[in-house]
């Protein structure tokens, strides 16, 4: 309940901050069609267990914080970067949350059997959370405007590197290893990337090899399975009040 405090206090700061810039804020969260919210596409995919739950927090706000502290670090926008002073120490506890009942869990009979199910679907889903690669990116104005300052590949590989050790830590398989190679230097995935997912069964389909970026840009704008009825509940009773 702490974690969906602080998640609902972030937007609120992202939204009044938009309403201080002019923006409608009553059109942005209640106008809108579901397929027109622009957070990622994992949120559309629904978290059916406590296991999920946990590797949610451990993989997806990891992602956050790994994003949001290099706008911290980085933004010229003052409004901005003085809220991200307190979401970053949420979304650092809200990871932190994840770590320890992963932790937790692994001691648990089966434990490890059912964070592995998680972390197979979950992990590629959150490197791909990062968006396309930087030699397909076309759209550089937040970089050149000072309002983050590491790119896509760059941000994939800060997640990487404290998600893999922490999977490694904990003896979970993860497709992604460290090349050592003096060319290389970084963290290497070990599965078709993009691949094919299938939301409704939770399973990567790696076995068909790499599909296109236009094929995931598709994916994405089409939203997951469970878009409307997530941002149905969210304006429902403001229809309800109309």
């Amino acid at each position: 309940m702490g974690i969906i405090q602080d998640e609902l206090a972030h937007a609120h700061i992202g939204y009044r901050l938009m309403e201080d810039l002019g923006v409608d804020k009553e059109q942005l969260i209640y106008g809108r069609k579901p397929e027109e919210f622009k957070y990622p596409y994992a949120f559309d995919v629904p978290l059916d267990s406590w296991v999920e739950l946990v590797v949610a927090n451990a993989f997806y706000d990891r992602a956050g914080y790994v994003l949001l502290e290099d706008v911290f670090t980085h933004s010229t926008f003052g409004p901005w970067k003085r809220a991200l002073v307190k979401v970053d120490r949420e979304e650092n506890f809200h990871l932190r949350h994840g770590e320890t009942w992963m932790r937790k869990i692994i001691e648990e009979p089966g434990g490890r059997e059912r964070l592995q199910r998680a972390v197979d679907w979950m992990f590629p889903l959150t490197v791909e959370w990062f968006g396309l690669p930087d030699a397909l990116k076309k759209h550089t104005v937040q970089l050149d405007y000072g309002f983050k300052g590491a790119s896509n590949d760059t941000l994939r590989q800060i997640w990487m590197s404290t998600a893999v050790p922490l999977c490694g830590e904990l003896g979970l398989r993860v497709p992604a290893h460290y090349d050592y190679d003096v060319q290389q230097k970084k963290y290497v995935l070990d599965f078709p990337f993009p691949s094919e997912f299938d939301a409704e069964a939770k399973r990567w389909l790696f076995e068909k090899g790499s599909t296109t970026w236009d094929a995931v840009l598709k994916r994405w704008k089409a939203r997951g399975p469970k878009n409307k009825e997530f941002v149905g509940e969210v304006q429902r009773g403001h229809r309800e009040l109309q």
